[in-house]
């Protein structure tokens, strides 16, 4: 059962509904960095704007961070709202459980900048993380929501591209298929205050158009052989519940090792909440380990 703590987060999630319908950009915008602001970021985090690759972002270390060990954080958002303002909090909590630095990218967003800008934007910078002397070994790359389906996409890119691939990747409630052809996406037990299909379905056009279908926009659609072992983590009360399911079986299908966790009861990308909250402090130390893990 839920913790009081992720139960209080739900209310307040329900009691801030979206300001219209449907609403613009810039009003999602402005709605989603207000409701981050109250996750917290943890002391002794130290952020160091930066570009990797030609593309903006920020360093993010804590005290327990070693040099040698390196995340690629890719943030959610639809690819079009989220930024590395709203996901500071979550990042830094995983560099200190990871003992990790971690980049977090603050790539283009639709619908000014539709797919694939976001892809580009995140194969140039982990080709700038290995051009500027860190082993593809030592890189894991993460995101949460579209930043998930963003992480699988980039492998895919890769991959295909040739380039040495990373460590592992983690992939929290990952958007992986854009028409929202879930069993999830139409149940109606499933009531989850963090996202709502006529939402995903505005962004998937916004971000993709003609292109929902595409592997590198939706990921259910990749080819997964060749790419590295994948920790996913999904809630069982979310929406994009099936997005995670059916793309772990679709990779271990494929030959690639998958370590899925299941939040019971839990909402869209719950490791986001902050130390308060049981479930989330649990996710992040153990994001922490799988990184730990696989860098050694």
């Amino acid at each position: 059962m839920p913790s009081p703590q992720h139960e209080a987060i739900v209310a307040m999630l329900q009691s801030q509904p979206l300001p219209s319908e449907p609403p613009s950009p810039e009003m999602l915008r402005a709605f989603f960095e207000a409701i981050a602001s109250t996750f917290p970021v943890p002391d002794g985090a130290k952020s160091t704007p930066a570009e990797m690759g030609g593309v903006r972002g920020e360093w993010i270390e804590m005290p327990q961070s070693s040099a040698d060990r390196v995340v690629l954080y890719l943030h959610g958002g639809g690819y079009v709202i989220g930024s590395i303002n709203t996901h500071r909090g979550l990042v830094a909590r995983i560099a200190r459980e990871a003992r990790a630095r971690c980049f977090s990218l603050d790539y283009r967003l639709a619908p000014e900048n539709p797919y694939p800008a976001a892809v580009e934007d995140a194969v140039h910078a982990y080709r700038g993380l290995v051009a500027s002397g860190i082993a593809p070994g030592r890189i894991v790359i993460a995101g949460d929501s579209a930043g998930g389906g963003l992480t699988l996409a980039t492998l895919l890119s890769l991959r295909d591209a040739g380039d040495p691939l990373p460590a592992a990747a983690v992939c929290l409630s990952p958007w992986t298929d854009l028409e929202g052809t879930g069993a999830s996406h139409s149940d109606p037990n499933i009531h989850d205050p963090m996202v709502n299909l006529p939402g995903l379905q505005l962004m998937g056009q916004l971000y993709a158009g003609a292109g929902v279908r595409d592997p590198l926009a939706s990921p259910l659609h990749g080819d997964f052989r060749g790419i590295p072992p994948l920790y996913i983590l999904v809630g069982t009360r979310e929406l994009l519940r099936d997005d995670s399911l059916r793309v772990a079986d679709k990779a271990r299908a494929a030959g690639v090792p998958v370590l899925l966790e299941r939040g019971e009861g839990l909402i869209h990308v719950w490791p986001m909440f902050g130390d308060g909250v049981p479930e989330a402090a649990d996710a992040v130390k153990n994001i922490g380990a799988f990184v730990r893990a696989r860098l050694g």
